[in-house]
Parts: C-alpha cells; sequence; structure tokens
C-alpha cells in the first residue's frame, strides 16, 4: 500500500531546512568601492563595465560583447543590430518570458509563435521552418530553463532561408551544445543579469557579437546608446536611425566581476544537480523529467517535469498540492499559458488604441497554433533549484515526487 500523503496527514518528506547561501560578500564590495572611488559610474569613462565584458568574454570565447541595462534590452539591441524593423517576423518560443517579445514589438516587428518539442520544451525545428513566411527577417531561440536547442537544425534552417538568429541565453549561463556555450553559436548571445538568474548585478543583460566583425560590434554598441558611437576618446552623434539608451552602469559592472568568479561554481553545481535529480525520477510511473538535447549539458535555471496524467489518478493541481504538502515548493507550469493567449496578442494590441504593427501581418494568435506547447504548459510542474542545496535536498525532491506519483498510481490500480 502507498504511504500516506502528507496532505492527507501523513509524515513529510522534506523535514529540514533546504541549503541557503549568501550571493554578494566582500568581492562584490569591494569592486563596488573601486567603481565609487573612479568618481564617475558612467561606462564610458569608467573600468568597470569594461572589465566586466573583458573577463565574459574571455570565459566565453568571443571577441566582441556588449553590456546593456537588462536581458531584455540586451534581445533588443540583438534585433536592432540585425536590421529588424517594421513588417518583419520575427519566430519565438511561445513559453517564455514576456523580455524575448518586447523588443520584437518595439522595433513595430511581428512576434511569430513556432511550437515546442514535447520533452525538452525548447523551439521545435520544423515547425520553425513551418512557420516562414517572405516577411521572417530572425529566429530568436530560447534555451529554456538551461536546456540547449537543437542549435544544428536552427542554424541550418537560418542559412537556407537567410535569417540571423538570437540567441535568448537568459535561463542559460554556461549551458553546452555539442561542445560550444549556448549564446556563440547564433548571430548573436543575449543574456541577463537581473536578480533572478545565474549571476545578478540587479539587473543588466549582455549581447554577444559572435561573427567577430568589428563593424558589427560598432552596431551593437551604438544600437545600446542612442546610436551614439563611443570609442576610445571618439563621440560621434551623427544619428541615422532611432536607437535606445539601454547603457549599463558601473556599479552593476562592477558587482558583475566579482560575480562571474562565482558563475562556474554556480553552474557545474545547478547541472550536477539538475541531473542526479533525472536519475532519481528515472523509470517512475507518471513522471516525465525533461530531456537534454544529446551531447549537451543543462544548467537547470530551474527544473521543469511533466506528468503523464493518463497513468495517475489526478490532476496536476493535485499533485502540485500534494507536493507541496511534503515540503517540496513547486508550482504547476513555467507560465500559466503560452504567451500568444496574453490579452495583447489577443486584441492585438501592442500600444493602446492601435493594431499596430499585428496590421502589417496576417499573424493570428489562437488557442491550439502550438498544441505541443499548451500540452507542456497543463502538464508540468516546476521546481527551483540553487547553488546552495545540498544533495540530501536533491535526494529528498526525488523521494518526495516518487512518493507522491506513488501514491496516485497506487490509487489509480486499486
Amino acid at each position: 500500500m502507498a504511504e500516506s500523503l502528507a496532505i492527507h496527514g501523513g509524515p513529510k518528506v522534506k523535514t529540514t531546512p533546504f541549503g541557503t547561501g549568501k550571493r554578494f560578500g566582500e568581492e562584490e564590495l569591494k569592486e563596488l568601492r573601486e567603481a565609487l572611488e573612479q568618481d564617475t559610474l558612467f561606462y564610458h569613462y569608467g573600468e568597470k563595465v569594461k572589465g566586466f565584458l573583458k573577463k565574459f568574454n574571455e570565459m566565453y570565447g568571443v571577441r566582441y560583447s556588449v553590456a546593456a541595462s537588462s536581458g531584455t534590452a540586451a534581445i533588443h539591441v540583438a534585433l536592432g543590430a540585425a536590421g529588424v524593423t517594421a513588417g518583419d517576423e520575427v519566430i519565438t518560443s511561445p513559453i517564455t518570458d514576456q523580455g524575448t517579445v518586447i523588443g520584437i514589438l518595439y522595433q513595430n516587428a511581428i512576434p511569430v509563435f513556432a511550437d515546442v518539442l514535447p520533452d525538452t520544451y525548447n523551439l521545435d525545428p520544423a515547425s520553425i521552418e513551418a512557420r516562414i513566411t517572405k516577411r521572417t527577417k530572425a529566429i530568436v531561440a530560447v534555451h529554456l530553463a538551461g536546456n540547449p536547442c537543437d542549435m544544428d537544425a536552427i542554424m541550418a534552417i537560418a542559412r537556407k532561408h537567410r535569417l540571423k538568429v538570437i540567441e535568448d541565453c537568459a535561463q542559460s549561463y554556461m549551458s553546452v551544445y555539442k561542445g560550444r556555450l549556448v549564446g556563440t553559436i547564433g548571430d548573436y548571445g543575449c543574456f541577463s543579469t537581473n536578480d533572478f538568474k545565474h549571476i545578478s548585478t540587479g539587473d543588466g543583460g549582455m549581447v554577444t557579437v559572435n561573427s567577430g566583425d568589428e563593424q558589427d560590434y560598432a552596431i551593437v554598441h551604438a544600437f545600446a546608446d542612442k546610436n551614439y558611437e563611443r570609442f576610445d576618446t571618439k563621440v560621434s552623434r551623427d544619428i541615422h536611425h532611432l536607437a535606445p539608451n539601454y547603457r549599463m552602469t558601473e556599479l552593476q559592472g562592477a558587482v558583475g566581476i566579482a560575480q562571474l568568479d562565482k558563475l562556474a561554481w554556480i553552474c557545474d553545481t545547478r547541472k550536477a544537480y539538475g541531473a542526479m535529480l533525472t536519475e532519481g525520477l528515472a523509470g517512475t510511473p507518471g513522471i516525465v523529467p525533461p530531456a537534454v538535447t544529446e551531447d549537451s549539458e543543462s544548467t537547470y535555471w530551474f527544473y521543469l517535469f511533466r506528468l503523464d496524467t493518463n497513468l495517475l489518478n489526478a490532476t496536476v493541481d493535485a499533485f502540485v498540492a500534494a507536493l507541496n504538502a511534503e515540503g517540496i515548493p513547486c508550482i504547476r507550469g513555467y507560465i500559466p499559458q503560452p504567451v500568444y493567449l496574453q490579452p495583447m496578442f489577443q486584441k492585438k494590441e501592442a500600444y493602446p488604441g492601435t493594431n499596430y504593427p499585428f496590421s502589417l501581418s496576417d499573424v493570428s494568435y489562437e488557442r491550439g497554433i502550438c498544441p505541443n506547447a499548451e500540452a507542456v504548459l497543463q502538464t508540468s510542474v516546476r521546481m527551483g533549484i540553487s547553488e546552495f542545496y545540498t544533495p540530501d535536498d536533491i535526494r529528498d525532491m526525488a523521494t518526495a515526487i516518487r512518493k507522491v506519483a506513488a501514491f496516485f498510481r497506487k490509487a489509480e490500480e486499486s
């Protein structure tokens, strides 16, 4: 007989606190003090943003990157540098944060949502190709929760149709796709340093310029700074096109320098814990752990697994409630519904009182256009993973999931 669940009065699996730790310390304070002692917090005159990017470039093996004020800003910068403009279509994932689509709409382009694969939750290359029209200009590939997309297939499609590829790496620091760091494969890689990512500067972001071309770098650099060209002592304000102000401050750069020193440990720990959890769930009836692209490594910004409700006599919400009662915090899905089901897309009203830029395209956003994405969000459970957890915490998480699954499976068979 299955063990009684905590939600029914049985003993909890998790009876000890999860491991915790401090993200910031003396290393960040030292860098911040040095930033303040410069007597400037402007990136062009100070040394901290420059030092942060230099260290990041060395870690990622890229020649150029540009700092931005957020991950959302980084994606917008990449889109602008890629030449995305009014009426263009940009294909991306329906399972993502709003930050992925904001820059598309700011460029008066139209987001087009391709479906995802049911096991990795990342873009399905076949669905991408099916969405391509004469208006398509770029693909924004989201490496969800640190899990790499199938970049070989995506890059092949992009080359075939002469499209730009922008990697959304906000959740995927140090994730590896077939021996290459994600963010170095497409034309541009976009990263976030907001407070809910692997490393934090409060807010911030970076764009890698993977062509290694100096002119490409100059375009990206200028687009993040009102299309001003600030190189060495020369500043050009000869403005030909509109661009936003997405500058990173010296304070963010200073914290970033210290945070990068911790990045390898953070990501290695999360890789190990995610793999450990998947191993602990292997073979559990009704539980479908996330698949990782072959020959690749995920850094697990969070852990999202699916329920096979055909094998469980419980709804996803009931399973989540039972798991929380066992002392394992979790929620249903990553976002409540695919991005295209938000009111903004349903009404095609990005700006109040107008249907522009949606009116430039015949793209539609009805329910059912991405059936896999809708199914993933309806059947998945999200749990946090932290580098401060202990191996015992991960074992407790796996034990609790197996316990809840066994209870509902047994209840079905009895």
